[in-house]
């Protein structure tokens, strides 16, 4: 593509821009609230419904005039009444409320304004990110984060439900990815791995915390609550239900790799001083970069993608090209002379190489990339292909993990390669690209193809050919009638026995 480099600037230019529209929309990102106008004890039932959901819409309004904006791309968030009535009973029953989010990316799942909003119900609660996958990041990014959350005052916990469920029954963890010593391989207690009971003991003493704060503040004559309530929120496909598994010691709520798989809350009881109240994923209102990008986020299923290249190419942009080769031994086409030499690999090359690796091949006997696509995506988000992003302001310090990747290098790499080896190509560069990709994946053709020799100057003359006799053939004229001459030879009759004298 001549026009590579360009696109790239002009992509680099639209985000920049889109930055800059949504800090200033920001404050439109609003989670809907349950009681608008407030509630009164003389509202009847009816009343009230008709009150919530007049405010439902108007919030949604409000949505959609944002997504009128062309520069803004909001997720396809939740548009359920029921659902967000489930969140709502769930935040006001929490005195603690947990926010499960993906380590990989934990401000894309952080929703600010739920946090405002559980103040606004009761000033004595509070919030906590439970950062869940922790074991899939090196620990000096942890450290990193660790330092961005405390920065920020944040309440956190390094946490992953696989690993803890696979200590409770006793399993070893076949993903070779996730590696052990990446639970304790460190020296600050934020940044280590929180263990099952480590986890409980945590929650329970910042829960009663909240309990006896919100208790020593209420009128004597009010009914105190002893127990404390621990409630679970989050995007759909974080783990929350593995999370309360993990916690409760069995499977007391159903686990998908499908996001959505909770529909309504659920309490669970630990102790008498501890309760955990799970509710449903939902997707809430925020900015994104693209619709592909909550594909392999987990947000949106896999099932239902259209544009599969589109989304492959998301992975391709966030997992360097060395790493591809080594989780599936593939080998990748590399950038040509007149290309970008740091440039990310194409989604076409990465799902040609996959499909001739593995003899995926569609009935039209063309590659199976849909296939190819769907099964890279599933290695995207349960952590086969690593990838992770750095806190903000982080982004330029080079931070090598055991997969070999440094973050902040590709940048790096290309600001002296851009200048003077852009190059326009011809159609020999082009034919001999096609060539040499299929004959690296093996998709050419076994057949020998010969090539005629040019022949020298002084070789050019031909010989002359002798002219083929064709006298037997009668001449169009106007005695002839232009078929073929039939020559008879005719046998000399026989006058009888022969005699001799």
């Amino acid at each position: 593509d001549t026009q590579s480099s360009s696109s790239t600037i002009a992509a680099e230019e639209w985000r920049e821009q889109q930055k800059i529209e949504e800090a200033l929309h920001a404050s439109s990102l609003q989670v809907p609230r349950r009681h608008v106008p407030p509630w009164t004890p003389e509202m009847s039932v009816e009343e009230l419904d008709a009150n919530e959901k007049q405010a439902f819409l108007n919030w949604r309004r409000m949505l959609v005039r944002l997504e009128e904006n062309e520069k803004l791309v909001l997720t396809p968030f939740e548009k359920n009444l029921d659902i967000w009535r489930q969140l709502w009973r769930v935040l006001e029953r929490s005195d603690l409320i947990v926010m499960v989010v993906d380590a990989r990316d934990p401000l894309f799942y952080r929703c600010p304004d739920l946090e405002a909003y559980a103040r606004e119900i009761d000033e004595h609660k509070k919030m906590m990110l439970l950062v869940n996958k922790a074991d899939l990041l090196p620990p000096e990014v942890r450290a990193k984060w660790a330092e961005y959350f405390r920065r920020n005052d944040i309440l956190f916990v390094f946490w992953s439900a696989i690993a803890a469920t696979a200590v409770l029954e006793g399993k070893v963890l076949k993903e070779q990815w996730r590696k052990p010593d990446n639970f304790q391989n460190t020296d600050d207690p934020e940044v280590v791995i929180y263990g099952r009971d480590e986890l409980l003991a945590r929650l329970q003493s910042e829960a009663q915390e909240i309990v006896r704060a919100r208790n020593s503040r209420a009128p004597v004559d009010e009914t105190q609550r002893e127990n404390a309530v621990v409630g679970f929120v989050g995007y759909p496909n974080v783990g929350k239900s593995s999370t309360i598994n993990a916690l409760v010691g069995q499977k007391r709520t159903g686990v998908t790799s499908t996001p959505g798989k909770t529909k309504h809350f659920q309490t669970l009881i630990i102790s008498e001083e501890l309760m955990l109240c799970d509710c449903p994923g939902l997707v809430f209102p925020s900015f994104s970069s693209s619709r592909y990008e909550m594909i392999t986020c987990g947000v949106l299923p896999i099932d239902r993608m259209t544009e599969h290249r589109e989304a492959i190419q998301v992975v391709a942009d966030k997992v360097p090209r060395r790493v591809i080769e080594s989780v599936y031994n593939i080998t990748l086409p590399k950038p040509k002379t007149y290309e970008r030499q740091s440039r990310p690999p194409l989604a076409a090359e990465v799902l040609r190489a996959y499909c001739a690796s593995r003899g995926y091949v569609a009935s039209s006997g063309l590659p199976d990339e849909t296939k190819a696509a769907r099964q890279i995506l599933k290695d995207y988000i349960g952590g086969k292909l690593p990838h992770f992003a750095m806190p903000p302001g982080m982004t330029e310090e080079k931070i090598e993990d055991d997969t070999g990747r440094e973050t902040g290098s590709d940048s790096e790499e290309g600001e002296g390669d851009e200048e003077g080896s852009e190059q326009v190509p011809g159609i020999d560069d082009v034919l001999d690209d096609l060539t040499s990709f299929d004959l690296a994946n093996g998709l050419a053709s076994t057949k020998k193809v010969t090539v005629k020799k040019e022949s020298a100057s002084h070789k050019q003359h031909k010989k002359p050919q002798r002219k083929k006799d064709r006298n037997w053939r009668v001449k169009n004229t106007e005695e002839g009638d232009g078929m073929p001459l039939v020559r008879v030879f005719q046998k000399p009759a026989n006058t009888g026995p022969l005699t001799m004298r």
